[in-house]
């Protein structure tokens, strides 16, 4: 059985306790690999690597850096085949989406900050003739990164992309669950020209590692991607010694539909939207909310269309829709959709396990896209992230209650809004609580533009130019005239 190491100063070391978790295939249920059950000692050590690398990583040139960035984007793109297979493998989902989408979105990140960093640049005020002053952006040191399962490789990569492009140097703890591709990216790190050291990654679960990780005291600066109840106490973990924190956190995103949307394209985005990579991405529109008018027509037609969904085998190429990520994930979806129907909620298609990809898969944890409607929106199951393949439609009578139910919930990450009114769609989009509104689309991103969330969805931001600016620190320096 494969067994993963930890990454420190540029070598793969066993975890010092000895100590090691079981990798599930989720699609077979079955343990495939090892991963370290690391401990504090062991991100001392990593962070002790990435303290000794900053002086020289943060002095070289930004164009060095740059290419050692583009260097590494390319050879992730040269071994796409086997990333995505690792990436399919730890999550379940197919392989087809892990080539197509998860592993070149990977790469794009290093091309994206490698080319961002050579084109920063840096505000001058001439205060009235008497003086200038200009800012300076210096790297903050060692950055305490940790990412998620659901998309582990191209979060991973978010974080240490404008990380090192900065010249910041990098402790990164991967989700426990989902560690090959960033083992694997390890491998590749050195044949890029990444020196020794700069980048670290750490292995284990969140306590003890991640919590040694949050609670270092030269860390000076954390990004996170998860729960909110993580992210919860690192921020007040975080905020006692003033530590610099991005938190991305958890999602219930409306998706407001009106009766003048184009319907055809409004169902179809709303179950890509609802159930893409088995609905386990922050960004899913899991509260479809339909203008009454148009609710049994478009309620029909997405059920309609969340059958035709092909659930199988990951590795079956023909395969849309794979397996949930663990038993613990498997469980969680499974016991929210029995609480819905405890609560009245009507299950139009889904709602219990299946078995799906033949006798490879038969203990997989597979759970089908499930459309619930009937649910008032305040229950627990319209408030509470399942961050599954759940979604519930309900319908509203005018744009102002349409607001108000996509605003009803803590979270604030994302919404959708299907309109040809343009006045409309402004208005509403200005209205709803969230950090990005799609007007008749989703997911169309641009690293430049910020990425983050309001309310009980984080604090911070993390893309484009606000990375660049979360991982260095700004300094003025005034010169008289």
């Amino acid at each position: 059985m494969q067994r993963i190491q930890n990454y420190i100063g540029g070598e793969f070391r066993d975890p010092e306790s000895g100590q090691w978790l079981n990798v599930y295939e989720p699609a077979t249920g079955k343990v495939y690999a090892q991963a370290p059950s690391s401990g504090a000692s062991d991100v001392e050590r990593a962070y002790e690597a990435a303290s000794g690398a900053f002086q020289a990583w943060s002095s070289t040139p930004a164009y060095d850096r740059a290419q050692a960035l583009y260097s590494l984007a390319r050879l992730i793109t040269e071994n796409l085949d086997e990333l995505a297979l690792a990436e399919s493998r730890d999550t379940g989902k197919p392989i087809t989406v892990a080539k197509s989408v998860d592993i070149p979105r990977a790469a794009s990140n290093f091309e994206f900050f490698a080319g961002a960093i050579l084109h920063s640049d840096s505000q001058l005020h001439d205060s009235d003739g008497q003086a200038l002053n200009y800012t300076l952006r210096k790297p903050r040191g060692v950055a305490g990164l940790i990412s998620p399962w659901n998309l582990p490789l191209y979060l991973l990569t978010w974080k240490i992309a404008p990380a090192l492009a900065t010249g910041n140097t990098c402790v990164a703890k991967p989700s426990e669950v989902t560690p090959m591709t960033a083992y694997l990216l390890c491998k590749l790190a050195e044949e890029a020209g990444i020196p020794k050291g700069a980048m670290n990654i750490v292995h284990g679960t969140g306590d003890p590692c991640g919590k040694a990780i949050v609670e270092h005291p030269d860390i000076p600066t954390i990004s996170f991607t998860g729960s909110t109840a993580v992210g919860q106490w690192i921020g007040k973990t975080a905020g006692g010694t003033l530590k610099r924190v991005s938190l991305e956190l958890g999602g219930k995103n409306p998706n407001v539909i009106f009766a003048d949307a184009d319907l055809d394209q409004a169902v179809e985005t709303a179950c890509r939207a609802s159930f893409s990579n088995q609905g386990q991405i922050c960004l899913c529109g899991s509260r479809i909310l339909v203008e009454q008018s148009i609710a049994d027509e478009f309620t029909k037609r997405l059920v309609e269309r969340t059958k035709q969904i092909r659930i199988g085998d990951p590795n079956d190429s023909e395969t849309e829709f794979g397996s949930l990520v663990s038993k613990e994930h498997f469980t969680k979806v499974s016991a929210a959709v029995e609480r819905a129907k405890e609560l009245g909620g009507m299950v139009h298609t889904g709602g219990s396990p299946i078995h799906a990809g033949g006798d490879r898969c038969r203990e997989g944890y597979f759970y089908p896209p499930t459309v619930i409607c009937g649910l008032e929106m305040g229950c627990d199951v319209q408030q509470n992230e399942i961050f599954g393949p759940v979604v519930t439609v309900t319908p509203f009578k005018s744009e102002q209650e349409a607001i108000a139910l996509a605003n009803q919930t803590p979270f604030g990450l994302a919404s959708m809004v299907w309109t040809r009114d343009l006045s409309r769609a402004h208005r509403v989009a200005a209205q709803i609580e969230a950090g990005i509104v799609w007007v008749n689309c989703w997911m169309l991103r641009d690293l430049r533009t910020p990425f983050g969330g309001t309310k009980a969805s984080g604090v911070g931001r993390e893309g484009g130019v606000d990375a660049l600016k979360f991982f260095t620190e700004p300094k003025n320096v005034c010169i008289k005239l």
